[in-house]
């Protein structure tokens, strides 16, 4: 419970500057408690008071067409997040010919805490989707990680894509909420491939 004399004014700016930098009007209900900060919109939607943060994007096989990589992308929720993560989309950009195409199976996605290099402990997931029309992959974690966390989320392509050169893959952040919830993009995790000089597979694959 907040005093008569607690200085609400960094709370209060913080609120809306978030929601004048996401281009969103009408009252927002700010919502302290111990350790959240939750802020929801007049018309029920909440999103983060400050979004979790993109660290780092790594593949474990840089080479174009190699089978089995693990591609991972490491997220900081801060402290003042004001909401736990629920849900990540991932959106592979520029992947729409046949030679930059990127097949997940959803069904191998894994996370973590930690970093790949040091890790924690193994976080559930509920649910994991991949649209091969829109090159997204949609991870939801049951229950969601809370502020303060640092996870790592290990997506499972079927293989590298047959052309070299630098891929991007827009990185949304949601809090809880279901259809309720405001995702955030975080950033664009940047992978490499090289081309190592051996044949190429049929563009029909």
């Amino acid at each position: 419970m907040i005093g008569a004399n607690t200085d609400m004014r960094p709370l209060l700016w913080s609120s809306f500057a978030v929601v004048a930098s996401l281009g969103l009007g009408g009252i927002v209900s700010v919502v302290p408690s111990q350790s959240l900060q939750a802020v929801e919109l007049q018309d029920g939607r909440t999103y983060f008071v400050q979004p979790p943060l993109l660290e780092d994007a790594k593949t474990t096989i840089d080479t174009v067409i190699t089978w089995n990589p693990t591609y991972y992308f490491t997220l900081s929720i801060p402290e003042n997040a004001g909401e736990p993560l629920a849900q990540v989309v991932f959106e592979a950009k520029d992947t729409s010919t046949a030679s930059r195409e990127i097949r997940f199976d959803a069904e191998d996605t894994r996370a973590f805490t930690g970093t790949p290099g040091d890790r924690g402990d193994t976080l559930t997931i509920g649910n994991t989707t991949y649209d091969r029309d829109n090159q997204t992959v949609t991870v939801t974690f049951d229950p969601p990680i809370p502020p303060g966390s640092i996870v790592t989320i290990g997506l499972e392509p079927q293989r590298n894509p047959r052309q070299s050169g630098v891929y991007l893959f827009g990185v949304t952040a949601y809090p809880p909420g279901g259809e309720t919830a405001y995702g955030q993009f975080i950033g664009y995790g940047r992978l490499q491939f090289y081309n190592d000089g051996g044949n190429l597979l049929p563009l029909s694959w």
